[in-house]
């Protein structure tokens, strides 16, 4: 299991390769880099330590849902409102579900999908013989995007600087989780887990990868609320089917004709 300082050193190391140069901290986190380097100069082995210990699943997220509240690269922007929203579900979930940023609901509730599309989200899954439980949900941006002092229930899409400023977050968590296989919802998810400018109908109906991890692209369920046609509905089960047979579940005849 990564040590706190190894999972520090992997996100840095995922923001050089990402082109960012530049890194605001706070004075604990440069004070405990400080020491990791002069250790370091030493030759010495630090001593043990809470930093230094072994960490569960469940610590590691929770030490990254602490740092997202206080997300200086998002806070910085301005375009995004202040409640964060992070995640729910298992964390040693084998799906994980990646959906843009948190709208009006989620902001109101605290949590990933739980409007109109994350009701329909829920039934999707029980379609697929899962509980809502059973899975991980979280955002790429995990902020609701701000449209102005009268926003009222109104959301957006995350544009790219957003997303990149809270990608290094998203990138943690599928470290910290290492599930069996993603499912990028939507064109903003996949826009920010996967650096494509590709939208969902190019990329959907293949496995793409992010950090090794095998990348399913379909349809926000936002979008089926919207577009009520049965070939939408179709394309996104089909991609639901492809995340079964990875999973080794099993598909019956019945579901096998879902919207047909």
């Amino acid at each position: 299991m990564p040590t706190l300082k190894q999972l520090a050193l992997e996100s840095l190391t995922h923001m050089v390769e990402g082109g960012q140069e530049r890194l605001a901290v706070d004075d604990e986190a440069r004070g405990i880099l400080r020491q990791w380097m002069q250790r370091a100069r030493l030759g010495t082995r630090p001593s043990a330590s809470a930093a230094e210990a072994e960490l569960s699943v469940e610590q590691k997220l929770d030490y990254l849902r602490q740092r997202a509240a206080d997300w200086k690269p998002a806070r910085q922007l301005g375009t995004l409102r202040e409640t964060m929203v992070f995640a729910v579900g298992n964390p040693r979930a084998r799906l994980m579900l990646v959906g843009e940023a948190p709208g009006y609901e989620e902001e109101r509730q605290g949590e990933p999908f739980v409007g109109p599309a994350g009701q329909l989200l829920t039934r999707i899954l029980a379609a697929m013989g899962m509980q809502r439980s059973e899975v991980y949900i979280s955002n790429v941006c995990k902020f609701r995007p701000s449209m102005g002092d009268n926003q009222g229930t109104g959301n957006r899409p995350p544009n790219a600087e957003e997303l990149a400023a809270c990608l290094p977050l998203i990138l943690a968590e599928i470290r910290a989780i290492r599930p069996a296989c993603i499912v990028c919802l939507g064109g903003s998810s996949a826009k920010g887990l996967l650096g494509t400018q590709e939208g969902v109908n190019a990329l959907r109906g293949k496995w793409l990868e992010c950090q090794s991890v095998p990348v399913r692209v379909t349809y926000h369920p936002s979008y089926l609320l919207r577009n009520e046609a049965l070939s939408a509905r179709r394309a996104l089960w089909e991609d639901m089917m492809a995340v079964m047979q990875h999973l080794g579940m099993p598909i019956s005849e019945k579901q096998q004709n879902y919207f047909r």
